[in-house]
């Protein structure tokens, strides 16, 4: 097997692109989804594109083919909505590991196939883990802001059953993408650790986040330098973006990332962003033009592109990147990095750092009485006081002997999250029980 690190330090590799764009063009009926395995299936399953590994190996193969053909090094696979989470739409949650293993297979046999013919360039599997369609950070409810629609140990499981089922199928890496919460991410990632630590094997990961428009945040609230400090505790591959913008809109988030991240950075941008129509314009020529400067400017490892991109956007990026030099890893100066929404970096010429202490019910008879009531909105203008007084950090500590620690520090965290202008800071949970601390660190995206 070539080691993708070293091939890394030579030269730009090249991902592939858009998966549903492509099996759009098929224009697959309901009877095309279901095929004869689903036939008589409850419900309907089109648009469910994950299923097609299972009932339409063939087209998913060919169009990774066509990836292979047009010059992508990496491939991804068809498991964007990999997860039990997403499969519950359709009611096809007891099919999410053999629709992750089935898709892992597909792709490696053609990528198998490639790297056979050019040994030279080998080509690789990247077992794609989309980001759900629900949020660990954010209540959907606008009434209940402390209300979560899943739990940091649900997504753990879901992501472990679709790690599991990629790693089967044989993957070469595994991608957790188009992170809109940084705190779904973790959970991944988390899974992925447990994952590797039960099988005694383990895959190079690659983590690529969204910015979801000009605010340079994610949609779960974290700048891009607050994104790469929650998740640089893990020993990446790569770190990235994708998704939401075109390549002209990601230029200065992924030159920000380019500079902080002491791992290889990868870039996927839209073909353009969406017209009236909901639909890519952005030409391969175009979209050349932006990549290579990517490339030119010393900012990716690896390319590829998001929704819109073709085979022939591929293979333009592919060329207008050839023999241009990869970018160097730089040499980050070692601080304390900590972040929320914001970072916080501890250099040696900062001044001291103010730690808020009254959410703190040992510490503070207001704050302590105001939870032992379950008057935790009240209790959250404790924490915004602090804030407009000038503190970078927040303590919470629920060690009470009459509390539900755990549930409390849930229950508040949960609610200090919902409020931008508290979860900006870094939180310090602090407590004398480990299974309270865990349940602070499950709240959290920083």
């Amino acid at each position: 097997m070539h080691n993708i690190k070293d091939i890394l330090k030579d030269r730009i590799l090249v991902l592939d692109g858009a998966m549903g764009t492509m099996i759009q063009q098929y224009q697959l009926t309901e009877q095309d989804f279901r095929g004869e395995r689903f036939a008589d299936f409850p419900m309907d399953i089109k648009g469910n594109n994950d299923i097609l590994s299972i009932t339409q190996p063939h087209i998913i193969e060919a169009i990774h083919k066509e990836y292979l053909k047009a010059g992508a090094d990496i491939i991804e696979t068809n498991t964007f909505a990999g997860t039990r989470m997403a499969q519950a739409d359709y009611k096809m949650e007891a099919y999410v590991y053999e629709l992750n293993l089935e898709a892992a297979k597909i792709a490696k046999k053609a990528a198998s196939a490639y790297t056979a013919k050019t040994p030279d360039k080998p080509r690789f599997v990247a077992g794609a883990m989309g980001p759900t369609n629900v949020t660990a950070s954010l209540s959907p409810d606008v009434n209940d802001p402390g209300y979560r629609a899943v739990s940091f140990d649900d997504l753990k499981d879901a992501y472990y059953e679709q790690a599991r089922g990629l790693m089967d199928g044989g993957s070469d890496i595994l991608l957790v993408e188009t992170i809109f919460d940084t705190l779904n991410a973790k959970a991944a990632l988390f899974a992925i650790d447990q994952l590797f630590e039960d099988t005694g094997k383990e895959l190079p990961i690659m983590v690529s986040g969204t910015i979801t428009d000009a605010s340079g945040r994610t949609l779960s609230g974290q700048t891009v330098e607050a994104f790469w400090i929650s998740i640089s505790h893990m020993d990446l591959l790569s770190v990235g973006l994708n998704c939401a913008l075109g390549a002209k809109e990601m230029r200065p988030y992924i030159a920000a990332l380019s500079k902080v991240a002491n791992c290889f950075l990868s870039a996927y941008p839209n073909a353009g962003l969406p017209n009236e129509f909901g639909e890519y314009d952005q030409t391969p020529e175009i979209m050349q033009g932006y990549i290579r400067d990517f490339a030119g400017s010393g900012f990716v490892n690896i390319i590829g592109g998001c929704c819109g991109t073709t085979p022939e956007h591929i293979k333009a990026m592919a060329e207008g990147v050839k023999g241009l030099e990869p970018r160097k890893i730089p040499e980050v100066e070692e601080y304390t990095m900590l972040s929320g929404l914001e970072p916080l970096i501890m250099r040696p010429d900062s001044n001291f750092v103010n730690i808020g202490e009254r959410t703190n019910v040992t510490g503070s008879r207001k704050f302590a009485r105001l939870i032992l009531s379950e008057n935790y909105s009240e209790a959250l203008s404790v924490a915004q006081h602090q804030v407009e007084g000038g503190a970078q950090i927040l303590d919470v500590n629920m060690d009470e002997a009459m509390l539900d620690s755990e549930e409390a520090m849930k229950n508040f965290l949960n609610l200090m999250m919902s409020e931008p202008e508290i979860a900006k800071l870094p939180i310090m949970i602090d407590s004398s029980k480990w299974s309270v601390i865990e349940a602070g660190l499950k709240c959290v995206q920083g």
